[in-house]
Protein backbone atom coordinates (compact mmCIF):
# COMPACT_ATOMS: atom_id res chain seq x y z
CA UNK A 1 0.00 0.00 0.00
CA UNK A 2 1.37 3.42 -0.99
CA UNK A 3 2.27 5.65 1.92
CA UNK A 4 1.43 9.34 2.06
CA UNK A 5 3.19 12.35 3.56
CA UNK A 6 2.39 16.02 4.02
CA UNK A 7 5.31 18.45 3.97
CA UNK A 8 4.93 22.13 4.82
CA UNK A 9 7.36 24.71 3.50
CA UNK A 10 7.76 22.38 0.52
CA UNK A 11 8.53 24.98 -2.15
CA UNK A 12 12.26 25.12 -1.51
CA UNK A 13 15.15 24.09 0.69
CA UNK A 14 14.77 21.30 3.21
CA UNK A 15 11.06 20.95 2.50
CA UNK A 16 11.59 20.34 -1.20
CA UNK A 17 14.51 17.97 -0.54
CA UNK A 18 12.29 16.03 1.87
CA UNK A 19 9.50 15.86 -0.69
CA UNK A 20 11.86 14.49 -3.31
CA UNK A 21 13.23 11.93 -0.84
CA UNK A 22 9.75 10.66 0.01
CA UNK A 23 8.90 10.41 -3.69
CA UNK A 24 12.10 8.50 -4.33
CA UNK A 25 10.96 5.96 -1.76
CA UNK A 26 7.61 5.48 -3.47
CA UNK A 27 5.49 7.74 -1.26
CA UNK A 28 2.85 10.24 -2.41
CA UNK A 29 3.29 13.77 -1.00
CA UNK A 30 1.06 16.75 -0.29
CA UNK A 31 3.24 19.83 -0.78
CA UNK A 32 2.13 22.85 1.26
CA UNK A 33 3.57 26.35 1.07
CA UNK A 34 2.42 29.96 1.44
CA UNK A 35 4.30 30.93 -1.74
CA UNK A 36 1.99 29.48 -4.37
CA UNK A 37 4.01 30.51 -7.42
CA UNK A 38 7.24 29.03 -6.11
CA UNK A 39 5.40 25.92 -4.94
CA UNK A 40 3.87 25.27 -8.34
CA UNK A 41 7.23 25.84 -9.98
CA UNK A 42 8.92 23.38 -7.60
CA UNK A 43 6.25 20.74 -8.27
CA UNK A 44 6.19 21.19 -12.05
CA UNK A 45 8.54 18.27 -12.70
CA UNK A 46 7.25 16.00 -9.93
CA UNK A 47 4.74 13.17 -10.05
CA UNK A 48 2.45 11.81 -7.32
CA UNK A 49 2.19 15.15 -5.52
CA UNK A 50 -0.74 17.26 -4.36
CA UNK A 51 0.01 20.99 -4.38
CA UNK A 52 -1.83 23.26 -1.93
CA UNK A 53 -1.12 26.92 -1.28
CA UNK A 54 -1.84 27.66 2.39
CA UNK A 55 -0.62 29.62 5.40
CA UNK A 56 0.03 27.17 8.24
CA UNK A 57 -0.48 29.92 10.85
CA UNK A 58 -4.09 30.54 9.75
CA UNK A 59 -6.58 28.11 11.35
CA UNK A 60 -9.10 28.59 8.54
CA UNK A 61 -6.56 27.84 5.82
CA UNK A 62 -5.21 24.88 7.77
CA UNK A 63 -8.70 23.39 8.07
CA UNK A 64 -9.31 23.85 4.34
CA UNK A 65 -5.97 22.30 3.50
CA UNK A 66 -6.62 19.31 5.77
CA UNK A 67 -9.93 18.72 4.02
CA UNK A 68 -8.23 18.70 0.61
CA UNK A 69 -5.56 16.28 1.78
CA UNK A 70 -8.16 13.99 3.34
CA UNK A 71 -10.17 13.95 0.13
CA UNK A 72 -7.09 13.12 -1.92
CA UNK A 73 -5.31 10.62 0.32
CA UNK A 74 -7.86 9.35 2.83
CA UNK A 75 -5.14 8.49 5.36
CA UNK A 76 -1.90 10.30 6.14
CA UNK A 77 1.18 8.35 7.24
CA UNK A 78 3.55 11.24 7.94
CA UNK A 79 3.35 14.95 8.70
CA UNK A 80 6.50 17.07 8.40
CA UNK A 81 6.11 20.53 9.93
CA UNK A 82 8.95 22.28 8.13
CA UNK A 83 7.47 25.71 7.31
CA UNK A 84 9.25 28.46 9.19
CA UNK A 85 10.41 32.06 9.11
CA UNK A 86 13.60 33.58 10.44
CA UNK A 87 14.07 36.98 12.05
CA UNK A 88 17.47 38.12 13.25
CA UNK A 89 18.13 41.21 15.34
CA UNK A 90 18.90 42.47 18.85
CA UNK A 91 16.23 41.97 21.51
CA UNK A 92 15.83 45.74 21.88
CA UNK A 93 14.96 46.06 18.19
CA UNK A 94 12.58 43.09 18.03
CA UNK A 95 9.11 44.58 17.93
CA UNK A 96 6.14 42.61 19.17
CA UNK A 97 4.89 42.25 15.60
CA UNK A 98 8.23 40.74 14.53
CA UNK A 99 8.04 38.41 17.54
CA UNK A 100 4.47 37.37 16.72
CA UNK A 101 5.25 36.85 13.03
CA UNK A 102 7.89 34.29 13.94
CA UNK A 103 5.74 32.59 16.58
CA UNK A 104 2.70 32.37 14.28
CA UNK A 105 4.51 30.33 11.67
CA UNK A 106 7.18 28.51 13.68
CA UNK A 107 5.09 27.53 16.70
CA UNK A 108 1.40 28.03 15.95
CA UNK A 109 1.89 26.28 12.61
CA UNK A 110 3.03 22.89 13.96
CA UNK A 111 0.35 23.06 16.68
CA UNK A 112 -2.46 23.75 14.21
CA UNK A 113 -1.21 21.28 11.60
CA UNK A 114 -0.98 18.39 14.03
CA UNK A 115 -4.47 19.09 15.38
CA UNK A 116 -5.95 19.27 11.89
CA UNK A 117 -4.20 16.15 10.58
CA UNK A 118 -4.62 13.92 13.64
CA UNK A 119 -8.14 12.68 12.74
CA UNK A 120 -6.96 11.14 9.46
CA UNK A 121 -3.43 10.07 10.41
CA UNK A 122 -2.66 6.36 10.40
CA UNK A 123 -3.42 5.00 13.88
CA UNK A 124 -1.18 3.19 14.70
CA UNK A 125 1.76 3.84 12.42
CA UNK A 126 1.56 7.60 11.86
CA UNK A 127 4.57 9.84 12.35
CA UNK A 128 5.01 13.56 12.90
CA UNK A 129 8.37 15.29 12.53
CA UNK A 130 8.67 18.90 13.63
CA UNK A 131 11.64 20.87 12.33
CA UNK A 132 13.37 22.95 14.98
CA UNK A 133 16.92 24.31 14.82
CA UNK A 134 20.15 24.17 16.72
CA UNK A 135 19.15 27.73 17.70
CA UNK A 136 16.44 26.15 19.84
CA UNK A 137 19.08 24.23 21.76
CA UNK A 138 21.98 26.70 21.93
CA UNK A 139 21.30 30.35 22.70
CA UNK A 140 22.86 32.96 20.47
CA UNK A 141 22.73 36.69 19.96
CA UNK A 142 20.33 38.15 17.38
CA UNK A 143 17.90 35.21 17.55
CA UNK A 144 15.51 35.96 20.40
CA UNK A 145 12.29 35.22 18.48
CA UNK A 146 13.65 32.52 16.18
CA UNK A 147 15.57 30.62 18.88
CA UNK A 148 12.71 30.84 21.37
CA UNK A 149 10.20 29.59 18.81
CA UNK A 150 12.38 26.62 17.96
CA UNK A 151 12.96 25.77 21.63
CA UNK A 152 9.19 25.79 22.07
CA UNK A 153 8.79 23.47 19.07
CA UNK A 154 11.12 20.97 20.72
CA UNK A 155 8.92 20.88 23.81
CA UNK A 156 5.72 20.88 21.76
CA UNK A 157 6.99 17.70 20.09
CA UNK A 158 7.45 16.05 23.47
CA UNK A 159 3.93 17.03 24.54
CA UNK A 160 2.54 15.62 21.29
CA UNK A 161 4.59 12.44 21.64
CA UNK A 162 3.24 11.80 25.13
CA UNK A 163 -0.42 12.42 24.18
CA UNK A 164 -0.40 10.83 20.73
CA UNK A 165 1.60 7.76 21.75
CA UNK A 166 -1.57 6.04 22.91
CA UNK A 167 -2.85 6.30 19.34
CA UNK A 168 0.30 4.74 17.95
CA UNK A 169 1.48 8.03 16.47
CA UNK A 170 5.13 8.92 16.93
CA UNK A 171 6.37 12.52 17.21
CA UNK A 172 10.01 13.57 16.94
CA UNK A 173 12.05 16.69 16.25
CA UNK A 174 14.93 17.33 13.88
CA UNK A 175 17.18 20.27 14.75
CA UNK A 176 19.39 21.19 11.80
CA UNK A 177 22.62 23.04 12.32
CA UNK A 178 23.96 25.42 9.67
CA UNK A 179 22.81 24.18 6.26
CA UNK A 180 23.89 25.35 2.81
CA UNK A 181 20.59 26.88 1.73
CA UNK A 182 20.08 29.92 -0.47
CA UNK A 183 19.20 31.92 2.67
CA UNK A 184 22.42 30.93 4.42
CA UNK A 185 24.49 31.71 1.36
CA UNK A 186 22.86 35.14 1.18
CA UNK A 187 23.23 36.19 4.83
CA UNK A 188 26.32 34.34 6.09
CA UNK A 189 29.46 36.31 5.34
CA UNK A 190 32.76 34.51 4.71
CA UNK A 191 33.74 35.37 8.28
CA UNK A 192 30.57 33.79 9.67
CA UNK A 193 31.04 30.67 7.56
CA UNK A 194 34.66 30.35 8.71
CA UNK A 195 33.59 30.66 12.36
CA UNK A 196 30.94 27.96 11.92
CA UNK A 197 33.40 25.64 10.20
CA UNK A 198 35.82 26.04 13.09
CA UNK A 199 33.11 25.36 15.68
CA UNK A 200 31.58 22.31 13.97
CA UNK A 201 33.51 19.04 14.46
CA UNK A 202 32.77 17.95 10.87
CA UNK A 203 34.18 21.34 9.73
CA UNK A 204 31.43 22.10 7.22
CA UNK A 205 27.81 23.10 6.73
CA UNK A 206 25.23 20.41 6.16
CA UNK A 207 23.35 20.04 2.90
CA UNK A 208 19.57 19.89 2.47
CA UNK A 209 19.61 16.23 1.49
CA UNK A 210 21.28 15.23 4.75
CA UNK A 211 18.47 16.84 6.75
CA UNK A 212 15.86 15.26 4.48
CA UNK A 213 17.40 11.84 5.11
CA UNK A 214 17.06 12.30 8.87
CA UNK A 215 13.44 13.43 8.53
CA UNK A 216 12.44 10.54 6.29
CA UNK A 217 14.15 8.05 8.59
CA UNK A 218 12.06 9.24 11.53
CA UNK A 219 8.92 8.89 9.39
CA UNK A 220 9.82 5.36 8.32
CA UNK A 221 9.06 1.98 9.86
CA UNK A 222 12.76 1.73 10.71
CA UNK A 223 12.08 4.28 13.48
CA UNK A 224 8.98 2.48 14.76
CA UNK A 225 10.10 2.57 18.42
CA UNK A 226 11.45 6.12 18.42
CA UNK A 227 9.24 8.93 19.73
CA UNK A 228 9.62 12.06 21.82
CA UNK A 229 13.23 12.47 20.68
CA UNK A 230 15.36 15.33 19.39
CA UNK A 231 17.76 14.49 16.57
CA UNK A 232 20.35 17.20 16.04
CA UNK A 233 21.56 16.98 12.44
CA UNK A 234 24.33 19.50 12.99
CA UNK A 235 27.73 17.97 12.29
CA UNK A 236 28.39 17.72 16.02
CA UNK A 237 27.87 21.44 16.69
CA UNK A 238 25.72 20.86 19.78
CA UNK A 239 28.20 18.38 21.21
CA UNK A 240 31.05 20.89 21.24
CA UNK A 241 29.60 22.91 24.14
CA UNK A 242 31.98 25.74 24.97
CA UNK A 243 35.06 23.90 23.69
CA UNK A 244 37.49 26.13 21.83
CA UNK A 245 38.20 25.13 18.23
CA UNK A 246 41.90 25.88 18.83
CA UNK A 247 42.04 23.01 21.33
CA UNK A 248 41.22 20.54 18.55
CA UNK A 249 44.15 21.62 16.40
Amino acid sequence: MTKTALVTGAARGIGLATTRTFLGRGWHVAMIDIDGDELRHAASDLENVLVIEADVSDPTQVARMAGEVTAAFGTLDALVNNAGVADFGPIAETTFERWRRVMRTNLDGPFLMAQACLPFMAQPGGAIVNIASISGVRASTMRVAYGTSKAAVIHLSKQQAVEYGGLGIRVNTVAPGPVDTKLALAVHTPQIRKAYHEAIPLNRYGVEQEIANAICFLCSDEASYITGQLLSADGGFQATGVGLPALRE
